[in-house]
């Protein structure tokens, strides 16, 4: 193992006795867990249903997955940047939905002729790093309820940060046209990015390695590239119970319960 190699770290062999409850027990403990082995469609695709209830997506093809690779017609449109070759910002996967699903299976089927890297990031050391400055301003105004505006018309009202009632914390994130802010939240946004991309650590993938993520914890991003990069999204919810998000290193996340702010930018 490289020093700092994300996939190494939270490696599983899907395939060994026991595997479907060791994934589900270091999603609980890390939401993270990083695979091989898942050469074909029909792997990913048997795989996907033993570990999840899969639900499907605007560009998702009939069988559940979504071929992500670059459609040069999608190039600059709002909410399809995944379709491009661009770089993509942190963020949650359907992240304008009500309840966006717990799960997101990603795996590469042909890398990019260059760049295209997966860049992760967990939402507890974001939300860590943001609690130790500034007496955790940051982090208290990015958890006041819908002081966030998520996807287009048939979007969601929300926040960063979601508290829970364990005491565990959920992250919500989207950075492009399709993220509407509070005034309250705008002189934080640029902490909340640095946070987020200080914290981000490569994930670097071969033809039917994979990584499957929580996705109320980790944020993902990408690089942009060149070539005809192909990679299969599985989205779903879990078979086995998974507590929300994270629970914050201390300080302690102070919920607030200050009054919905119902204004945009």
């Amino acid at each position: 193992m490289r020093p700092g190699d994300l996939f190494a770290a939270h490696f599983l062999d899907h395939r060994a006795p026991g595997a479907s409850a060791q994934i589900a027990e270091q999603l609980r403990e890390d939401g993270l867990v990083t695979l091989d082995q898942l050469a074909t469609r029909n792997d990913v695709l048997a795989f996907s249903s033993r570990i999840m209830t899969m639900s499907a997506h605007r560009d998702s093809d009939s069988d559940g997955l979504t071929t992500i690779r670059c459609i040069p017609r999608h190039a600059g449109r709002p909410g399809y940047a995944g379709l491009g070759n661009g770089e993509l910002a942190p963020h949650t996967e359907r992240s304008g939905l009500p309840h966006p699903p717990r799960l997101m299976l990603l795996v590469c089927s042909q890398p990019a002729e260059s760049g295209g890297e997966c860049l992760l990031s967990d939402g507890l050391r974001v939300h860590a790093d943001l609690l130790e400055h500034q007496a955790g301003e940051a982090a208290d105004v990015l958890a006041r309820p819908r002081t966030a505006y998520f996807g287009a018309g048939d979007g969601h009202p929300t926040q960063v940060f979601t508290p829970h009632l364990d005491g565990r914390v959920s992250i919500r994130l989207r950075l492009d046209a399709l993220a509407r802010w509070s005034p309250l939240v705008l002189p934080h946004l640029s902490e909340l990015q640095a946070a987020a991309l200080r914290h981000q650590r490569p994930v670097r993938l071969v033809p039917g390695q994979a990584y499957l993520l929580d996705n109320e914890r980790w944020l993902h991003a990408r690089t942009g590239f060149d070539g005809d990069r192909v990679h299969l999204r599985g989205l779903g919810d879990p078979r086995f119970v998974l507590p929300r998000g994270f629970m914050p290193a201390p300080p302690a996340f102070r919920p607030t319960t200050r009054p919905e702010v119902l204004s945009w930018a």
